[in-house]
Formats: C-alpha cells, structure tokens, sequence
C-alpha cells in the first residue's frame, strides 16, 4: 500500500439510518492517522444528492457522537466528480442501511474501478436481505431462529392467512423489514392482536417483512475481519435497556449495556468465534461484518441471528470496540480494512 492514500469516506445517505452513519463517518475521520491518509469527506443527503466539498467536511467536522446531533445538510449534486476524475484512491463506505450496504453503492464503485472497504456487491445485497440470509444460512447448515417472509401483496391478498402462519410461530414474534438496520421499523409482539400495526409499521420501511420467532437468549456480537482467512475478535454481549436492543436503546440513550468482553466462558468463547467466521464464509464475505448470535438461555444453543456488512463505527459502537479489545485499536482496524480494499482491487 503506498505511504500516502487519498480516501473517500462516503456517509450520509438515503435510509433511515443517516443519522447514525454521519456519527459513524465522524468517529471514522478522527481516528484516521493524518500521516498516511488525505481525508477526501463526500455526503449525500437524505434525498441522494451529493453534497459539495466544503458542506461535507463541515458536517464532518462538526462535534456530537449520538444520531441525534446529525447535523442535517443538503446536496446539489447527482454524484460527487472527485470519483471520476483521479481525485481518489480508495473509498470508505460509512453508509448504512439501503442505498449503500446493499450493494448499490459496491456496483457503483465497481463500474468507476475504485477500491473501496469492505463487502463485495454479493455479498453487500445477501446480508442486507434478512430472509436470503435466513435461507442461505439454513442451507449450509447454520443453525437460524424460524421466521415466516411476507410482502405487501400477499398482506393485501391474504391478511388473514398470513396472521395465521406466522402466530404458529409462537409468541413473543418480532416484526421486522426485510432490508434495513440498526433495528429502525422492528417491534416485538406479545400478543396476537399486536402483529397487525406490527406488520403495518414494518410495511411503511420496507415492502417485505420478516416475522421471527422470539427466544429467550442472550445477545452476542463478533466482530469479524479478514479476505481469504478471516479471524473473529473477541465477542461482546448487548444487554437491552429497552423491551428490546431497539434504535433508542443504540443510538439516542444510555439504558443498554455493552458488555465487551461477553461474559462467557473459553469454549463458548471459541464456540461463537467458530460460528461467526463460518457464517461470514458462507455468504462470502470480505473485510469486514458484524455477526450476531443468541445464545439460548437453559439450552445453550447458538443461532445464527444476522450479519452487518457496514457495522456502526460511532464511539460506542461494537465492531470497532472488540477489535480494540482483542488487541487491534481503531486506528490500526482503519489500516487493515483500507489495505485489504486495496489488495483486493488489485488482485482483480
């Protein structure tokens, strides 16, 4: 990798989780070493439009690490021309959620032959998807919490049937869209009339849904990184202050804790490591994802629950916490995932 790389971090977005990638995209730019790299900021609205240089680096710039303190900006721009015109050497997608961890923005940055962190387009568009992941989990063997998939049509056509397919699931249920993150439009049901508004409040962010059998389970993520050979950190335990590890509970208040390391014991410690890399494999994977797991209380089994291919990088944010724990600071984790960007791109 040369001495110096002029790299692009991309934040902002269209998706309901802007906020949280402008906090991320802040946290990522501080931590950058001003040695090795030219800060190049590029936003894009809440609309798609790109900001210009000078709004970008401001919003960047600007102080407060909850969603909340996002400052909001508008663009002028259909794309940002420093992509095209040799002004950068490597990109840094910060961008969460659809219109930039589902392969939308990886195909873009392709076709300009840019290399950039983290998943490929596969890979970005499987694990955006939670019922593809789900399926393709289950068809290599990974063990997943049963759920029912449905979609406007089928909620207009059959309400009634679709209700009953999924309360025998059993309750608790949680709704969630299909494709999105950071636990924006999910809801827990307890109830058979609950799954309604459920479904409705999943409906208005997605046009298909998951319904997913609630267990009693503890929360565990791994932060995975890696090409060929990828290596887990060590795990950390979500404890939810809320009803559930919901939006507030990550991004607006301090009622959760994050308990890094897990409080588990060495062979569920390997145990979680072992799955989470053979989950990252299985969906082809590359640089970077956050893997969650329950860990079923009483019975100790482990499922698969999903897989984040642009995981938060705000200041509390997981990924980047484990990896500092397992004995890889934030700064050196920037290192390795642009070096693995651009090693890929030149393999290709």
């Amino acid at each position: 990798m040369a001495d110096r790389l002029r790299l692009a971090l991309l934040f902002g977005g269209r998706s309901g989780e802007h906020e949280v990638s402008v906090v991320s995209a802040r946290s990522v730019a501080r931590a950058l070493d001003p040695g090795r790299y030219d800060l190049v900021p590029m936003a894009i609205d809440r609309h798609g439009w790109w900001a210009d240089p000078g709004a970008a680096r401001a919003v960047l710039e600007c102080s407060g690490d909850r969603a909340d303190q996002a400052q909001a900006f508008t663009g002028s721009q259909r794309l940002d021309r420093r992509l095209l015109d040799g002004s950068v050497d490597v990109v840094f997608p910060v961008l969460h959620g659809p219109f930039g961890e589902d392969g939308t923005v990886q195909g873009m940055l392709e076709v300009l032959d840019l290399p950039y962190v983290g998943c490929d387009v596969t890979a970005s568009a499987v694990c955006m998807d939670k019922a593809l992941t789900k399926r393709l989990l289950r068809e290599q063997g990974l063990a997943t919490v049963d759920w029912q998939e449905l979609d406007r049509g089928a909620w207009a056509r059959d309400r009634a049937g679709v209700e009953e397919r999924c309360l025998g699931l059993g309750l608790p249920l949680f709704v969630k869209p299909c494709r999105l993150g950071s636990s924006v439009g999910i809801s827990k049901v307890k109830a058979p009339e609950q799954l309604e508004p459920a479904v409705e409040v999943a409906l208005e962010h997605d046009a298909r849904v998951v319904v997913e059998r609630g267990i009693d389970a503890r929360e565990i993520e791994v932060a995975v990184l890696g090409g060929d050979e990828p290596r887990a950190s060590l795990p950390g335990e979500v404890v939810p202050g809320h009803e559930f590890y919901d939006y507030a509970d990550k991004y607006l208040d301090d009622a959760c804790q994050l308990l890094a390391p897990a409080p588990l014991d060495p062979a569920q410690v390997a145990a979680v490591q072992a799955l989470a890399v053979r989950a990252f494999a299985s969906l082809g994977c590359e640089g970077m994802a956050r893997v969650d797991l329950f860990l079923e209380r009483g019975t100790g089994a482990l499922w698969v629950n999903e897989l984040n291919t642009i995981p938060g990088f705000t200041s509390i944010s997981m990924y980047p916490r484990l990896w500092a724990l397992t004995g890889l600071p934030y700064p050196r984790l920037l290192d390795e995932l642009v070096r693995l960007a651009v090693e890929r791109h030149g393999r290709r």
